[in-house]
């Protein structure tokens, strides 16, 4: 479904990105774990076609990323970290305007507002301005716009940033259900995140993969490492893995 090769991002002599590689199955969640800066950001930038990287390749449902970028967009649905809202439209009036940008009209159209009204619990505030309503419910309206169009692939780049307890709960119980129709990729530097949503893990620090796996293959490589805990969360195995890159990359310095 997602297939990333070799993608590397210069900003000038900045590396954002160097020869990353992986895939997402279809109907997978897939979590890009790593720290602030780590480089998550411009993945999705990349693969929604806001970037163009330096080299590399990517390709979504078979379409490359570059080549075909008109053809990815509608078969993606995309979430920033910060929710692309207009504060002045009600959450009814701005959908139907995002719809309509993406070509929806007619029964399609109302067809895709009730679902999204419905999947991503927005009635309490469907005829309310976005300005009036909470965060978690703009969250709610920026996983909407990316939904309207029903998308096989959506990327979600920190989509429980800024939530309290009790958001996060709903937005990760919206994102599983989701999952039983969608591909979806989503970052966060929030370990409970990934721990709570993802069937697989890419842990990405400083522009290059660390490691991938389920929860699982990565707990299997920390103890390689000489790790004796018998239960190890995902803490631990991200802790472990970079410090275990820290130290392959400090020991290759001194040589």
């Amino acid at each position: 479904m997602i297939d990333i090769k070799d993608l590397t991002m210069h900003y000038g002599s900045f590396v954002a990105l160097d020869r990353i590689s992986f895939q997402v199955q279809e109907g997978e969640i897939l979590g890009l774990l790593g720290p602030n800066g780590a480089g998550k950001t411009t993945v999705m930038r990349i693969l929604t076609t806001y970037l163009y990287p330096t080299s590399g390749t990517a390709k979504i449902q078979n379409l490359d990323i570059i080549q075909d970028a008109t053809e990815v967009r509608k078969r993606i649905g995309y979430l920033p970290e910060t929710a692309p809202l207009y504060s002045e439209m009600q959450v009814e009036e701005y959908l139907k305007f995002v719809a309509s940008a993406r070509g929806l009209n007619g029964k399609t159209l109302e067809q895709r507002l009730g679902w999204v009204k419905n999947a991503c619990g927005l009635r309490p505030v469907w005829k309310h301005s976005i300005s009036e309503i909470s965060k978690g419910y703009r969250q709610r309206a920026g996983l909407a716009q990316a939904l309207i169009h029903n998308p096989k692939v959506f990327i979600l780049d920190e989509p429980t940033s800024g939530l309290d307890p009790l958001q996060i709960i709903g937005i990760r119980q919206l994102i599983k259900s989701l999952s039983r129709e969608k591909t979806i990729i989503f970052s966060t530097h929030i370990l409970q995140e990934a721990e709570a949503l993802a069937d697989r893990i890419v842990i990405i620090n400083e522009g290059t993969i660390v490691a991938q796996g389920t929860q699982k293959e990565l707990a299997d490589q920390v103890r390689k490492m000489g790790e004796t805990k018998s239960e190890l969360s995902l803490e631990d195995i991200f802790i472990g893995l970079l410090k275990a890159k820290s130290k392959k990359a400090k020991d290759l310095g001194q040589r």
